[in-house]
């Protein structure tokens, strides 16, 4: 039997981890450490949950829908399609998705960048609201990409993360697929049980089927 290929699609949190504007970055402090009177190291962090590779739950976009803690896990687990739509520009039109829309599974990762980015940068691609229309009415249950956000860094009205809401899906944001060949696979991606948050970190990870 050949061993499945784990691919790690996501990025390390860091203190200088590019973040939205205004939000708090990761920090690290030490609350014990080693000596002859203390048998371990602790560690404390605070952090956004969308620094790094993040699940929204839909009250970061609508207040009194479900929480971080209380979203099904079973969109973040199971079959899985990486699309390329480098060079898409500004947006995710369906055009750049329909060359590999052939029986789509249920969850859906877009790869825009040819690197991630490692700093801020408030130009980069996030979905066409009729993008994720399309998708949905596909049978996709879950939507991800490469980039900080599935609106634009500039929208008021964030039109796609309110069509997730009516639509009732999933997103990943902020992954990194710099080295992931378009294809299936099995995503692994599941959020922390946080209660009250508008997010979770995951580690997100896709393998080979």
């Amino acid at each position: 039997m050949s061993q499945q290929t784990l691919w790690d699609i996501s990025p390390v949190i860091a203190p200088d981890s590019p973040i939205f504007p205004g939000d708090e970055p990761y920090s690290l402090r030490w609350t014990a450490r080693l000596s002859p009177d203390c048998p371990v190291n602790l560690s404390a962090i605070t952090l956004s949950p969308h620094v790094g590779a993040h699940a929204d739950a839909p009250l970061h976009y609508a207040d009194g829908a479900p929480t971080a803690a209380e979203v099904t896990l079973d969109p973040y687990l199971g079959p899985c399609r990486v699309i390329h739509a480098l060079g898409c520009g500004p947006l995710i039109r369906i055009e750049h998705l329909q060359h590999a829309a052939h029986h789509l599974p249920p969850r859906v990762l877009v790869r825009c960048n040819t690197r991630a980015d490692t700093v801020w940068n408030p130009d980069f691609s996030a979905y066409a609201p009729e993008t994720v229309e399309w998708l949905a009415a596909q049978g996709v249950r879950l939507i991800g990409l490469d980039t900080p956000s599935v609106d634009p860094a500039t929208s008021k009205t964030l039109d796609s993360h309110q069509r997730l809401l009516r639509l009732d899906l999933r997103v990943l944001e902020n992954l990194v697929l710099d080295d992931v060949p378009e294809g299936d696979y099995e995503l692994i991606a599941l959020p922390l049980k946080l209660a009250g948050a508008c997010a979770s970190p995951v580690r997100a990870v896709l393998r080979s089927l």
